[in-house]
């Protein structure tokens, strides 16, 4: 009888084991560093303990899958005890009821009942020191930038986080971000990029459109500024590269030419019925039609060209339309 019970509560230990190592695993790969820290002190688990990607979030999806299954066969939970033993109560206290424990380790998938859990991993990158307001990927896929509300832009190069997402890399040296650049003195709300060559360009709350060449790999600074009269919410290069289209606190989006900096408004001045600030800009793959997602909640479709609004939808009633943007096939 105490050899049973001394068994018994080697195998619940090595459950509560098991169990803290999934938990810190978790927090940590997700970035919970401090979270995780609290946890592997509190219960004297290794902070850098290695367990397989996302394991403790499949395997409570295996659970819950199992515990659905098994009420709509009638089943009760107490079926699933696995015979965990539950601590005995404090002197005085009221005895605690036993609660149903599932060895997640030991849970098949049951036919029908769910699908995998895809398999997604999260790396740390990098950080701003304040809150990232926007990202981007170039359109060849190669980087990805992102522009924060401390003024700075990290451009990340693609190759180098598939690299660093290898097994034998978590710990290497492997550097992703290849450009910090600083040079606005507000938030940062929007970025793109060129559609031909390796510019970068940032639209902030300091009323600015500034360009970044990340050709040269000490540029810190822009090598041209656009002065806009407003917030600038939002930016969008045409695909021939020479106009910028920019969404400001203005209900009129900015056109502007990059080799002249001439700005442009809508053609159509009378029919503008625009009243709020623009939150998106995006051109269409051609350039041929842009849209516009305003504070208003409309969604508005412009003529590439005459810059005439082609269509208004009042999508979100008087809820503000925050973004807005074209599939692949322009449909």
């Amino acid at each position: 009888m105490e050899n049973s019970s001394l068994e018994q509560t080697l195998q619940d230990g090595k459950l509560h084991r098991e169990l803290n190592t999934l938990i810190v695993a978790h927090l940590r790969d997700n970035n919970l560093t401090q979270a995780a820290s609290a946890v592997a002190s509190a219960t004297m688990t290794p902070l850098n303990v290695e367990t397989p990607p996302n394991k403790l979030l499949e395997l409570v999806a295996k659970g819950m899958a199992v515990e659905k299954d098994e009420m709509v066969r009638g089943v009760t939970s107490t079926a699933l005890y696995d015979g965990v033993l539950i601590p005995p109560a404090a002197y005085g206290s009221i005895p605690a009821s036993r609660a149903a424990s599932i060895d997640f380790g030991a849970v098949q998938d049951t036919k029908g009942s769910s699908k995998s859990f895809p398999k997604h991993e999260t790396r740390h990158l990098s950080e701003h020191k304040n809150i990232a307001r926007c990202a981007r990927f170039s359109p060849d896929g190669k980087f990805v930038a992102t522009g924060s509300a401390d003024t700075s832009i990290k451009l990340f190069e693609i190759s180098k986080i598939k690299q660093m997402m290898l097994p034998d890399s978590r710990d290497g040296p492997v550097r992703t971000v290849i450009r910090t650049f600083y040079d606005h003195i507000q938030a940062i709300n929007d970025l793109d990029f060129h559609p031909q060559n390796p510019v970068l360009i940032s639209g902030a709350k300091d009323h600015t459109i500034k360009f970044f060449d990340f050709s040269k790999a000490t540029a810190k600074r822009a090598f041209r500024v656009i002065q806009d009269t407003h917030n600038v919410r939002t930016v969008s290069f045409h695909p021939s590269g020479d106009f910028i289209l920019a969404g400001t606190d203005h209900p009129v989006a900015h056109l502007y030419d990059v080799n002249t900096f001439q700005c442009y408004l809508s053609a159509n001045v009378s029919d503008r019925s625009a009243t709020g600030a623009i939150n998106q800009v995006r051109y269409s793959s051609t350039g041929g039609m842009y849209v516009t997602a305003s504070k208003d909640g409309v969604v508005r479709l412009w003529d590439g060209v005459s810059a005439n609004s082609v269509r208004t939808i009042v999508a979100h009633g008087t809820a503000e339309a925050t973004s807005a943007t074209f599939t692949r096939d322009q449909r």
